[in-house]
């Protein structure tokens, strides 16, 4: 049956809003103009909201199978259903980790029972994520993976990186990387500045991460192979990148929104809410992140969505994981801090979570247009609310950002042509 969105406003390229109606016919947009005369078709009232491209996040954690205290691909993707998403990519640090396709088609078969959105799942560039053996990446595309990568752990190896990229090039596949050289960590928890020594607690030093997207840069021309850095944090990286594009190599990189909003000077205690991988840094690494991403050296926004128990969170930044939640607090604090002050545009904002992580990997979602698949958030840019973490839907609640104040949220959205989350309806 086909369905009508009415009632709501869409984005034009010059930034100012436009009314519009949308109507969906077997899962995708069949038109998108005013007034349409489809008397028999289903109404959904947008309510005078935005409506956007469904978003799209490729840096997440579901932590299903094996770590489902934490979250599942059932809990993690209404969460990002509230958030607004309806693709993310799922990091493959799981147990077991999907270096294997009999692995990954069990991982499928689970999404495709429990997921609410559209999942794609990475698949490890080594064995176990441990660095010593690569993974059959050709007969892992075929089982349908989405990219390779090792997530939290960085490649040690480069003459491992280099194979892993040659081969990734020859079946035209993208290595994504979280950057750090094990060596410089010296068991940091945060970031190793002047917080750091105020509270006593060991620091994870900015080289540890440029020094590796410096090797892996050149390691990646030398392949010809797309390489995508994850969650950069320093200048330093940023430098490397930018200086890396101009020189013509294939990399593309992504920032997250908890890297944007803060700094180190936000830990004021010794609270693992702070504390993430790469950590918080300093004021001049949070201001060239921003700079990185409005010069276009940084392509987009992933939220690196890590949830973990409270109980894990409780045990203080030296023993408490890595990671904070991201799904349900990005558009709205993103919107509060950066488009209401005139810093980025919300058209800028929009793209960065939705056409550009999708053009960086060929995704053929992130856009609203007829004929591609019907995913769609409906915005309100305008209501005022207090992040509150136990109203999120994630089983994590480990989140700096809660008691903020934010204007602006995801109140509908819509996948495949279905609603999928619904304020006031969960």
């Amino acid at each position: 049956m086909e369905k009508i969105l009415t009632n709501v406003k869409q984005l034009l390229d010059n930034g100012s809003l436009a009314p519009c109606e949308i109507l969906i016919e077997d899962k995708k947009i069949k038109a998108i103009g005013i007034e349409l005369e489809v008397p028999e078709a289903e109404k959904i009232d947008g309510k005078g909201n935005l409506v956007t491209p469904g978003f799209v996040d490729v840096h997440v954690h579901l932590r299903e199978p094996g770590g489902e205290a934490k979250e599942t691909i059932a809990t993690g993707t209404k969460a990002a259903a509230r958030g607004g998403y309806t693709t993310v990519c799922a990091m493959p640090n799981t147990q077991p980790t999907p270096d294997s396709a009999e692995v990954l088609q069990s991982i499928q078969n689970r999404i495709e029972e429990t997921a609410a959105i559209r999942v794609l799942p990475y698949a490890s560039i080594t064995e176990r994520l441990v660095g010593d053996k690569l993974t059959d990446m050709q007969a892992l595309k075929e089982m349908g993976a989405f990219a390779y990568t090792d997530d939290g752990v960085g490649i040690q190896s480069a003459d491992m990186m280099l194979q892993a990229m040659t081969q990734a090039a020859a079946i035209d596949m993208p290595i994504v990387a979280h950057c750090e050289e094990n060596t410089l960590i010296h068991n940091g928890v945060m970031h190793e500045g002047k917080v750091s020594q105020q509270l006593g607690l060991p620091g994870i030093p900015s080289i540890c991460e440029s020094v590796q997207i410096a090797r892996d840069v050149l390691l990646a021309e030398a392949a010809g192979c797309h390489y995508h850095v994850c969650h950069v944090s320093t200048k330093e990286s940023v430098r490397v990148i930018r200086d890396a594009k101009k020189a013509g190599i294939r990399v593309t990189a992504e920032v997250t929104p908890h890297h944007l909003l803060i700094n180190e000077t936000a830990i004021t205690e010794n609270d693992a809410n702070f504390k993430m991988n790469p950590p918080l840094r300093a004021t001049e690494d949070q201001e060239a992140l921003i700079e990185g991403l409005l010069d276009g050296t940084i392509d987009f926004i992933a939220t690196d969505h890590a949830p973990h128990t409270s109980e894990e969170k409780a045990n203080g930044m030296e023993e408490a994981p890595f990671g904070i939640v991201g799904f349900e607090t990005a558009f709205s604090l993103l919107h509060t801090h950066f488009v209401q002050k005139g810093i980025f545009t919300l058209k800028q904002l929009i793209d960065w979570m939705t056409l550009k992580p999708a053009d960086t990997f060929g995704l053929p979602y992130g856009r609203m247009e007829i004929g591609t698949s019907a995913d769609l958030t409906l915005l309100d840019l305008k209501t005022n609310e207090n992040i509150d973490k136990d109203k999120f839907l994630s089983k994590g609640k480990n989140t700096p950002f809660d008691k903020w104040e934010v204007t602006g949220k995801p109140v509908m959205t819509i996948y495949q042509g279905q609603i999928t989350y619904e304020e006031g309806a969960e």
